[in-house]
């Protein structure tokens, strides 16, 4: 072997078997030196944490089901079994919605995914808004997680369910004893995790209950640290009228001590239109003094909600529906009936600014009360009592203003809602909506505050803990949208298309939207 003699040879084996060492000991420190080894790793995103007054070059690492990560752009050692690439691209907490009503499908088995929500960038939606929610709370949270849902979802416990429940339908006051009922169911429900009991002065049958009522109730709530949600009982000039409505919530809060949150806060109608600084000043002016006050709002010109609710005196649907019915055509009361219903329809716009979204009969949906009233050659008044009686017929109702709604929307406890119904847009597309109009349309709001509306200060709101915000130990609910595509496809003539611009969705630290495509992954948890 004459080459090991040679001592240029020997040399070279030494500097390569020197070099073999270094590689490996530098790739084992590399190994052994990862910051983190992360399930998933989105990179070079625009980063808005809910919190951040604007975007932020970050990477967001996730483990298992939570945030374990947040480091400034290439700028960390971390190994991850999946990178995503949102160059150009928003990252932000996935959004709060505090006012929807999925439940029915959310505990159906074909539409438990919540897609309409998903894909508006949505992974939490709160439940039993308006009174309606549901009265055993633990029965139906574990009913949905057995189902399996596609977002997460909290639940309140509905002041109207509880009351019926105790006392029917009908128009009067509690006993006592009634009221300790209630104020039982409700303590139940809370202690099952609810996040506060929620009212609909304006629906019956809650219409019927006292301002001491709601109170006593409102003071069970606070004992457990939860909100008291509120459908004012009246928008309008309906009853008492909007601002009065709203001293009456502000009463309630502060009588309880409870932290108030006004359900799609508007003023509906022209009698209250430009009213909205008129009770912007009244929530400044509570919260200085002491009561504790929030929002949210809908994007919209349009309210939407069930025909009767919307122009037949409450009177009239008290105790059962064979009653509401024997008054409806009860000649006696025609007169009477007629001038009421007629003064509501004038109050939401006219009988051509009601229209219907949904109903059994498929070619009356896309008419106005005025087109249907013509076709069946009748007035509006008696399409309207004929209606209500063929079945429940949704509509939406064109009576807000321009001002008012931007008015309350850049105001800093107003937060993003969609109040989601069948046959309104709504359900399908408020968030892109807020945004391409309010953000990308008219800069009205900056990014990062239609997020912050959208998702951390929601999460405050509500008392949801480590939701709402990427930050380091948070549930891991984040999407990554495209801003220039951001936008709805749903109207009033297509009020169920999905919206577009949300690329990708986790839910718990789980993929369920991949570029754009859903996954079919049911990922949501009951949020206490």
């Amino acid at each position: 072997m004459k080459w090991f003699n040679n001592p240029f040879i020997t040399l070279a084996i030494v500097l390569f078997v020197i070099a073999s060492c270094t590689n490996q000991n530098q790739e084992q420190e590399k190994q052994t030196t990862a910051d983190i080894v992360a399930d998933i790793l989105i990179i070079n995103g625009t980063v808005y944490t809910g919190k951040s007054a604007q975007g932020q070059s970050l990477d967001v690492a996730i483990c298992g089901k939570t945030i374990c990560g947040l480091y400034p752009t290439g700028q960390h050692n971390i190994d991850a079994f999946n990178i995503i690439d949102a160059k150009s691209k928003v990252v932000s907490p996935g959004f709060i919605d505090p006012h929807t009503h999925t439940l029915e499908e959310l505990l159906s088995s074909d539409q438990n995914h919540n897609l309409n929500y998903l894909t508006q960038g949505v992974t939490t939606v709160v439940n039993g808004n308006d009174g309606e929610g549901p009265v055993d709370v633990a029965a139906t949270a574990i009913a949905l997680e057995a189902n399996g849902i596609g977002t997460n979802v909290g639940l309140l416990v509905g002041h109207g369910s509880i009351r019926e429940q105790v006392m029917g339908r009908e128009q009067r006051f509690a006993t006592t004893q009634e009221l300790a009922q209630m104020s039982t169911l409700l303590a139940n429900g809370m202690e099952a995790g609810a996040l506060g009991i929620s009212s609909g002065l304006y629906y019956v049958p809650g219409s019927f209950a006292n301002t001491e009522e709601v109170i006593t109730l409102a003071k069970v709530a606070r004992q457990y640290n939860g909100i008291y949600d509120t459908h004012l009982r009246d928008e309008s000039t309906f009853n008492i009228g909007f601002i009065a409505a709203l001293d009456e919530a502000i009463d309630i809060a502060a009588s309880a001590d409870i932290h108030l949150h006004l359900a799609h806060i508007k003023a509906l109608g022209v009698d209250v239109w430009g009213q909205s600084k008129i009770a912007i000043d009244k929530v400044l002016a509570a919260k200085e003094a002491g009561v504790s006050i929030s929002a949210d709002q809908y994007p919209w010109l349009a309210s939407g909600t069930k025909l009767h609710s919307a122009v037949i005196p409450k009177w009239v649907m008290a105790d059962s529906t064979k009653a509401f019915y024997q008054r409806l055509n009860d000649e006696r009361l025609t007169e009477k009936l007629h001038n009421e219903i007629a003064e509501n329809i004038r109050r939401r716009g006219g009988p051509e600014s009601l229209l219907v979204t949904a109903f059994k009969d498929q070619n009356l949906v896309g008419m106005n009360l005025l087109q249907i009233a013509k076709k069946r050659s009748v007035d509006p008044v008696t399409v309207a009592i004929q209606l209500v009686q063929e079945g429940d017929v949704r509509v939406a109702s064109f009576n807000m203003s321009p001002t008012d709604v931007e008015a309350f929307m850049v105001q800093s406890w107003v937060v993003t809602s969609s109040d989601g119904t069948n046959g309104h847009p709504r359900k399908y597309a408020s968030f892109p909506k807020k945004f391409q109009t309010y953000v990308a349309g008219n800069s009205l709001l900056s990014i990062a505050e239609f997020i912050r509306q959208s998702s951390s200060q929601t999460a405050e709101i509500l008392g949801i803990e480590e939701r709402g915000q990427l930050a380091i130990g948070y549930q891991a609910d984040v999407i990554v949208f495209d801003s220039r595509n951001f936008k709805a496809n749903a109207d009033f003539s297509h009020w169920n298309k999905y919206s577009s611009g949300v690329e990708q969705v986790f839910v718990n630290g789980q993929q369920v939207i991949k570029d754009g495509e859903y996954l079919n992954i049911l990922a949501g948890k009951f949020v206490r």
